[in-house]
């Protein structure tokens, strides 16, 4: 059991802490790029360092030292309709007040241009790597059996951070070498057809003759968190999906989401993953889980994120407005036990279901509510959560308070201690693709390449039904009927918003179905006030009005970027 999780260590001591693997730190003794490569240890930290950049939802997740940083603790979920951030100051901010441009800029994904640069370096060198002068090592063997993914992982990774480009940018820079700084600033953009197109070749040589494992458990090391045959196909999966999506297809072509349902239905077919029903987050064992990013030990995040009172006053007054709240905009997609809608509106909740009580509205919802959320009356840590007004949890943002009247519940480490003598720390592992977005992504596809929910033939042998309700299934929420397109589609829509609260998904689904106009307007909260006979009133609070302009589909390319290399224009358009 302790060799499965070697890699843990290795992506924690090396990836977070060794980008000097890059420059040949002096303190390893390695001064030249032979050097690296003349040793497997050495040319695996190379490929460790290519590892280093796969993005996630909150950066705080990488360390647990360093700078503050507040808008590593940001994630972009509060760029959407799904939450706030509590820091108005910070740069996520400029997607929702009208300040985003091409010198505000919202995170630094330019960055994953250097993990393409390490990639391409890696590519190239560990091709030319000659280990024959070890075959009398008695680790000889275990290292050529890990040589021979190097090169597949890291192609693989390369077409997941252009493809993680190509979703802000659309049409981007896509080096396949090495270059120097002055070819690097002379390189103009390919298509973003162009690189969907090579992304999936890229994952489809990966895929294919073994190149890389099911998965690691019976290699050397039984290592955990690196690149499988399950990530490369979900790699072109995700491409074909936003190749498909409306905003790169306006027609709606229905050839490219036959595509996307066979990319997403290959992996279906390989039987290596099915649904947890359990929560994946930080769950190693998960059969639902493809790829996890593999982070350090940290109480960062619930430092920032828990309601304040449980943090035993260790957060201080110019760190309380970090966290990240769910909006009641949130709060309404989720649906009762029983699959029916409940909405607040200004009037107080509003449901359909019989069982639904509004004094308790917070009861017999979604399961995946109480993963994503904290609200009013939940327990926690083995007291109730108050919001309401003067609630123990109530309060300004400035003192530790909810501005919608939610906390946040995903990804939170409820166990999580920091009073005196029991402080205690806990992994976040970021999950990059489970399975559930596989079976969704085929939903969709199936039923804008077939218009009919219940299509199946010889090759797509299952529905998009079928699909959609294999997640509510494992979410133990009764099935869907079958129904028109549309509203298929819009059931859709909110499982896709459900299933994935809080795991980087809301801010580019809404892009990718174009509906952002539409969603990105208001965001809502909760007002609670308790009576005297111990009821409550609820009223829907209109937080925030947002700005929205349709530039924003794409992020602007960064204006220090433009100066540098007039072949990066023509600037998306609106920006």
């Amino acid at each position: 059991m302790r060799s499965k999780y070697i890699i843990l260590t290795l992506l924690s001591s090396l990836v977070f802490a060794s980008c000097n693997y890059l420059d040949f730190d002096e303190t390893n003794n390695l001064k030249t790029k032979e050097d690296m490569y003349k040793y497997f240890d050495t040319s695996k930290s190379m490929l460790t360092y290519v590892y280093s950049f796969m993005p996630q939802g909150c950066q705080w997740f990488a360390t647990s030292s360093g700078n503050f940083t507040p808008d590593g603790l940001a994630m972009r979920d509060c760029a959407s309709d799904d939450g706030e951030f509590g820091a108005v100051a910070a740069n996520i901010q400029n997607t929702n007040n009208g300040n985003w441009s091409a010198i505000k800029t919202f995170d630094d994904s330019w960055s994953l241009y250097k993990g393409i640069r390490a990639a391409n370096s890696f590519i190239a060198e560990i091709a030319q790597v000659d280990f024959t002068r070890y075959e009398h090592n008695a680790q000889y063997t275990n290292w050529m059996k890990q040589l021979k993914y190097f090169p597949y992982e890291a192609r693989v990774l390369r077409a997941h951070y252009f493809f993680e480009l190509a979703r802000r940018y659309g049409d981007i820079a896509m080096p396949l070498e090495v270059l120097t700084e002055e070819e690097a600033n002379t390189i103009g953009k390919t298509s973003f057809n162009d690189v969907i197109d090579f992304i999936v070749s890229e994952c489809d040589e990966a895929i294919a003759d073994n190149h890389l494992p099911d998965s690691y458990v019976n290699e050397p090391n039984a290592e955990i968190g690196r690149v499988t045959k399950g990530f490369a196909m979900a790699v072109k999966s995700k491409a074909l999906l936003y190749a498909a999506s409306k905003l790169h297809n306006p027609s709606m072509n229905t050839e490219l989401w036959k595509k996307s349902a066979k990319a997403a239905l290959d992996i279906i077919n390989t039987g290596l993953y099915s649904l947890d029903p359990k929560e994946s987050a930080n769950n190693l064992e998960s059969k639902e889980t493809v790829l996890m990013r593999i982070n350090d030990n940290n109480a960062s995040f619930e430092l920032f994120n828990f309601p304040i009172r449980f943090t035993a006053g260790k957060r201080n007054s110019s760190q309380i407005p970090y966290s990240n709240f769910p909006s009641q905009n949130l709060v309404d997609a989720f649906e009762t036990v029983n699959g029916y809608k409940v909405t607040l509106e200004n009037t107080g909740w509003v449901s359909e279901d019989p069982e639904f009580d509004p004094q308790l509205p917070y009861d017999k919802r979604d399961k995946r509510f109480y993963r994503a959320i904290l609200a009013n009356g939940m327990k926690f840590q083995d007291r109730s959560i108050e919001t309401y007004k003067g609630g123990a949890d109530d309060g300004i943002v400035s003192e530790g308070g909810s501005p919608t009247g939610y906390f946040l519940n995903k990804y939170i480490q409820e166990g999580t201690l920091f009073t005196d003598g029991e402080e205690t720390t806990n992994k976040h592992h970021w999950v990059i693709y489970r399975y559930a977005e596989t079976l969704l992504t085929y939903a969709e596809s199936m039923v804008n390449a077939f218009n009919d929910v219940n299509y199946t033939d010889e090759t797509y042998k299952y529905s998009a039904l079928w699909a959609i309700n294999e997640v509510r299934k494992n979410a133990d929420m009764p099935a869907i009927p079958s129904s028109g397109k549309d509203e298929f589609l819009e059931r859709l829509y909110n499982e896709w918003r459900v299933e994935f609260a809080f795991e980087d998904h809301r801010f580019w689904d809404v892009r990718r179905w174009k509906i952002a106009d539409t969603t990105q307007r208001e965001l809502y909260g909760v007002k609670i006030e308790k009576q005297p006979n111990g009821t409550f009133n609820f009223y829907k609070n209109l937080y925030e009005t947002r700005n929205w302009r349709d530039a924003m589909y794409l992020y602007p390319i960064p204006q220090n970027e433009l100066y540098k290399n007039a072949n990066l224009n023509p600037q998306n358009t609106g920006w």
